[in-house]
This record gives structure tokens, C-alpha cells and sequence, in this order.
């Protein structure tokens, strides 16, 4: 009997996903498949005929480009430029003496300084970290750290960070490995004493992201992923083989961040409880700075795991911002969101000027939010969201945003509209006596409308949804054939078009033609 030949790769992928679908319905979680013993005699790799990073910036030079974007927070503008140097520097170090002595490069010591960032939401955090990504020209990745759960409960895979590393470098594993990861609300992860359930998975994140920030290898397939697991299998039906790739995080920069709430509160009872006079209140400027005087054992009493909270040794505050501040974002930041809705009226054709004294007042409202620079694109869009919707197709092609549009938008609106009805219409009646003159020229009579018509024939054009000149031109289509009856009668004629002919034109002019053919036999008989 003929031995039935083995399926094709694509068959085989098929029939295990009909099986696990028909059996274990599609919330299955398939165990990895068993894995032969990864080769050892791989090709060598392939040489880079290009570097794929390659750092030459200095503290001076990142603070310059972030001041660019961000406003404010000099300090933790300066902490990041500086951890960032550090930490590049050392890696083109270690690249260097890979190829010069291997040995030296795998006995260098080095405490990575990964970066613990706090603060309030809308203060810049992420907007850091993703223009400090950008100059460098590393891959970013960001998630919040509330999607996650250790291994074993439901949520995403800490994992997957690093995997997302390199499809963010278009998979070039050498750059993602000098990557960026930034994990926010890491806060949102702190437990707290006899509380059960999600503490225990914030715990287990900890300590996953813990290993992370240590130097490991992740497999670039994800072993509980039954898409990476079934391309595994094929790739060992296909070869015989399979090739175990792994990603290093030894240089991968890891940045925490959080608001910590209760941490403020925290170090504030510290200090009274430690300073001479039991219950004293700490002065104005330390009150101001309680965050930046949080020491290691305030963020475990917080909840974070010593492990955890010592892979960050790096900590910065951002400071809320001010009104002033946000003036400042909207005036000078090349991400301001006023640049933004000036791009945006401006594709409908239609330019955008914002006043000194509207900023200060969108800058007065936002801070009012309390949700940082956020805030200022929620009073943004509630001022102007109606003018963008309105505007496009109104004929208006100007707006001055000023402090009053911002206090009054419903009335200026509607003042706008009015005032754009109006000089449409004026617009339109002018293009009804521009027909006129061209009409005159073009078949040599001297034709006119009268002015008590011209808004009524406007009215029929919009009626319509024509435009006036076009509307023109089909409602007198039939009047150079019967004008040049008129005309061959008489070579100075002259027709003025009454209102009263507006709703039936032809009507007007056959009269016409008839009451003249009936003057002339008349003056004939005579």
C-alpha cells in the first residue's frame, strides 16, 4: 500500500487548528510543543556591513532637543540626559571591546541605571522618553504596567515587551537590544498587606519585570503562543532543525514611572515623626519637594518589592505644571496642540490665528482639568470642535481665536456664520451681474437683470445646490436663440430680465418675442 505523503506546511497548520478548534473550542492554552535540541552547527552569522547604533550625543545635547518639546522640568530633563549617556556610552564601550578583547568586555562591571520617574499624569513623562527614543534612534516601547500579570494569570506577557522591541526595529534583534522599555502606573503595581487577588498578580509582575532589568534572554517566540509554537513546528518539519533565537535586555534601558499618590502623604509623616520636636510641620519648600525626598524604604512601605524598587536606582520628580507653564507649552513647544488645529482648519482652506491673550485664558482652563497638558487639548477641542464641523464649506477663510472666542464660542460662532452667509450672498448676487455683463458681451445685445431679482434667482440657485454662475447659464440656456430673433429685428436692443419673470424665464421671453413680431406687423400695416 502507498505511504500517505506528509502534509505541506500550510496543511499541517491548518489541520492543528481544525483539531484544537473542534476539541478545545478557541479559548484553548496549547503547551509548547516538544522541542528537539537546538543545533549547534548553525552558519556563521552573516557580518554587518553597517553598525546598527551608534551613540555620540552628550547630556547638553538631549536637554537642548527635549527643551524643544517639553516645557519645564529642568531637572528631569537633566537626570535622563545624563542616565542616558551613562548608559550608551558604556554600551558602545562593551561593543568595542568585543572586538578588540572579548575577555575584557565580558569581565566589565557595570550597575545599569534604569530610571524610575514620578509624577502627576500630563506632565511630560512619556513625552520624554519617546523624544529621547527618537534623537537616539532606538525602538520605544511603552504599555502600562496594569496590563500585565504574571505568568499563569490572565493578562498580557511582560515578555512580549521585548519581542515588541524588535518588531518596533523592523526586526533588526541587534538594535532592539539597545532599545528603550518604558512602563507606566508602575504604582498601580504596589501591594498592600492582607489584601489578596490582584496584589499577588502586581507582585508577580514585579518580579517578572524584576528578572527583565537584570541581564536575561528572551526567546523571540513566545512559548505560550500557539501561532510562534506552530511556526516552530513547521520550521523543524521543513529543516529538521530548529533555530532558538534569543534577545539579550543586558543593554536594554528600562524607565518606570507612576504618580504615587500616597507617597507624598507618606514621606510627609516620616518627616514630622523624625524631626526634632515630635509633630512638627515641615517647612514650605520641603512640603513643595516631599517627593523628591522619598528614599528607597518609603517606595517598599509603599508596596514595591526591594528587588523591584533597587533595579531603579535613577529617580526623578516632574513637577506639576503651572498655568504659566501651559502658556508656555502652547507657545513655544513644537508639539504644542495649537499647531495642530492650525494644520487642521488649514486643510479646509482655512487660516488660523490665536491670540496672546486666548492662550492665556485655554492655559487658565486647563489647569482648572487637573490632568496636566492633557488638560489642554480638552479645552482645545470644547472650544473649537463646532467651528471645525461648521466652518469647512462656510465660505469663511479666516478665524481669530481670542480670549473672548474661548469664553463666548457658541455666539462668536454663530456671528461668524452670519456674517459668511452674508457675503455670500453678496458674493453670489455679484456673480448674477458679472453674468449679466458677460452675456451682453458674448451675443452682442444689451442684456440686464434687474436688482429686485437677483436675490430671487440666488435663492433658486442654493435651492438647486448649484452654483450661481452655473445656475445662470441653464436658466437662460434658450436666450441667445430668441435674442438673436429680437436682434436681427433690431440692432440696438435691449432686454431687462424683471423678478417677475424669475420663476418661468422662457414664458418672459416668448412674450417678448411675440409682442415685438405683433409691433412690427402692426407698424408694417401702418
Amino acid at each position: 500500500m502507498a505511504e500517505t505523503p506528509f502534509p505541506s506546511p500550510e496543511e499541517l497548520q491548518k489541520k492543528i487548528q481544525e483539531f484544537m478548534k473542534a476539541n478545545f473550542g478557541d479559548k484553548v492554552s496549547v503547551a509548547a510543543f516538544p522541542q528537539p535540541e537546538v543545533t549547534e552547527d548553525e552558519p556563521p552569522p552573516r557580518k554587518e556591513t553597517f553598525d546598527p547604533f551608534e551613540f555620540q550625543l552628550t547630556p547638553k545635547q538631549i536637554k537642548a532637543h527635549l527643551d524643544r518639546y517639553v516645557i519645564q522640568q529642568d531637572d528631569a530633563k537633566k537626570t535622563l540626559a545624563i542616565a542616558v549617556c551613562d548608559h550608551y556610552n558604556h554600551v558602545n564601550l562593551v561593543r568595542r571591546l568585543e572586538k578588540e578583547d572579548p575577555k575584557a568586555a565580558a569581565e566589565l562591571e557595570y550597575s545599569k541605571g534604569n530610571i524610575l520617574i514620578l509624577g502627576p499624569t500630563g506632565v511630560g513623562k512619556t513625552y520624554l522618553i519617546k523624544h529621547i527614543a527618537d534623537l537616539i534612534g532606538v525602538p520605544f516601547v511603552k504599555a502600562d504596567a496594569t496590563k500585565f500579570s504574571e505568568t499563569g494569570y490572565v493578562g498580557g506577557d511582560v515578555e512580549d515587551l521585548v519581542r515588541d522591541l524588535v518588531n518596533k526595529a523592523g526586526g533588526d534583534q541587534r538594535l532592539a537590544e539597545y532599545g528603550i522599555i518604558y512602563v507606566d502606573e508602575v504604582d498601580k503595581l504596589a501591594t498592600s498587606g492582607g489584601v489578596i487577588g490582584r496584589d499577588v498578580s502586581g507582585r508577580g509582575v514585579q518580579t517578572t519585570l524584576l528578572k527583565l532589568m537584570e541581564e536575561t534572554e528572551v526567546p523571540l517566540r513566545n512559548p505560550m503562543d500557539i501561532q510562534s509554537q506552530l511556526q516552530s513546528a513547521l520550521e523543524f518539519q521543513r529543516k529538521g532543525k530548529m533555530k532558538k533565537e534569543m534577545v539579550s535586555t543586558q543593554h536594554i534601558l528600562f524607565i518606570c514611572s507612576g504618580a504615587f499618590d500616597r507617597l507624598r502623604d507618606q514621606v510627609e509623616r516620616r518627616l514630622k515623626s523624625s524631626s526634632i520636636g515630635f509633630g512638627a510641620t515641615p517647612t514650605s519648600d520641603v512640603a513643595s519637594n516631599l517627593l523628591r525626598l522619598a528614599s528607597t524604604r518609603d517606595f517598599i512601605d509603599y508596596g514595591l518589592e526591594p528587588e523591584f524598587i533597587g533595579r531603579l536606582p535613577i529617580r526623578v520628580v516632574c513637577n506639576e505644571l503651572a498655568p504659566d507653564d501651559f502658556y508656555q507649552i502652547l507657545k513655544t513647544s513644537e508639539g504644542s496642540i495649537i499647531r495642530q488645529y492650525t494644520r487642521a482648519f488649514a486643510a479646509f482652506g482655512i487660516d488660523v490665528e490665536f491670540t496672546d491673550d486666548a492662550l492665556l485664558e485655554i492655559s487658565e482652563r486647563a489647569a482648572l482639568e487637573k490632568t496636566g497638558a492633557r488638560g489642554l487639548v480638552t479645552v482645545c477641542d470644547r472650544t473649537l470642535r463646532e467651528f471645525k464641523f461648521a466652518l469647512p464649506g462656510s465660505g469663511v477663510r479666516f478665524l481669530r481665536v481670542d480670549a473672548d472666542l474661548v469664553r463666548n464660542p457658541e455666539t462668536i460662532l454663530e456671528r461668524l456664520l452670519a456674517e459668511a452667509r452674508a457675503q455670500a450672498e453678496l458674493n453670489e448676487a455679484e456673480q448674477v451681474r458679472q453674468f449679466a455683463v458677460v452675456f451682453s458681451q458674448k451675443y452682442g445685445v444689451n442684456f440686464s437683470i434687474e436688482e429686485g431679482a437677483i436675490p430671487l434667482i440666488v435663492a433658486r440657485a442654493r435651492g438647486a445646490a448649484q452654483n450661481v454662475s452655473e445656475f445662470c447659464s441653464s436658466l437662460f440656456k434658450d436666450y441667445p436663440y430668441g435674442l438673436k430673433l429680437l436682434k436681427d429685428r433690431d440692432a440696438n436692443l435691449t432686454l431687462v430680465f424683471p423678478a417677475s419673470a424669475v420663476e418661468d424665464p422662457d414664458k418672459f421671453l416668448s412674450e417678448r418675442v411675440v409682442d415685438f413680431y405683433r409691433k412690427e406687423s402692426g407698424s408694417e400695416l401702418a
